[in-house]
């Protein structure tokens, strides 16, 4: 398993994106896979610096990626502020552009591009994000 933890700012979700697409290419996921993981994890980052942690460097964040012979399995781990992912609205996709809202969207990407998608919330251990993206099945 190999592992990244960087300061929660916005210009280290470039290395990160480096460091997913790295893990993403030797789980041999193709293209769009690959462009998929790396936009749900900047989702992902974006909203533990946020809402997690409130703004840009207040806290590190975590990325362990596990290569199978199934896919890619994501583990990003911080120490922000806890939420419940059940209290999130969906967004309304077929609403007209000037209603809808200007954010809101990072969990609907991270569950519609993903295969799998858990949260896990511990008091003393932090925040842990485990998302799963599997290999295309070849026909």
């Amino acid at each position: 398993m190999k592992m990244i933890t960087v300061p929660g700012r916005y210009k280290n979700l470039v290395e990160l994106s480096e460091f997913i697409r790295q893990a993403a290419q030797e789980a041999g996921l193709d293209d769009f896979a690959i462009y998929s993981v790396e936009t749900a994890v900047e989702e992902a980052c974006t909203n533990i610096i946020e809402h997690a942690y409130g703004g840009e460097g207040n806290g590190d964040i975590q990325c362990k990626c596990q290569v199978s012979d199934e896919g890619l399995t994501i583990f990003l781990h911080d120490q922000g502020k806890p939420f419940d992912p059940k209290s999130i609205q969906e967004p309304d996709i077929h609403a007209p552009l000037k209603k809808r809202k200007s954010n809101g969207l990072g969990l609907y990407i991270m569950r519609q591009w993903m295969d799998d998608v858990k949260f896990e919330f511990d008091p003393q251990k932090g925040n842990t994000l485990t998302m799963f993206k599997g290999k295309e099945k070849k026909r």
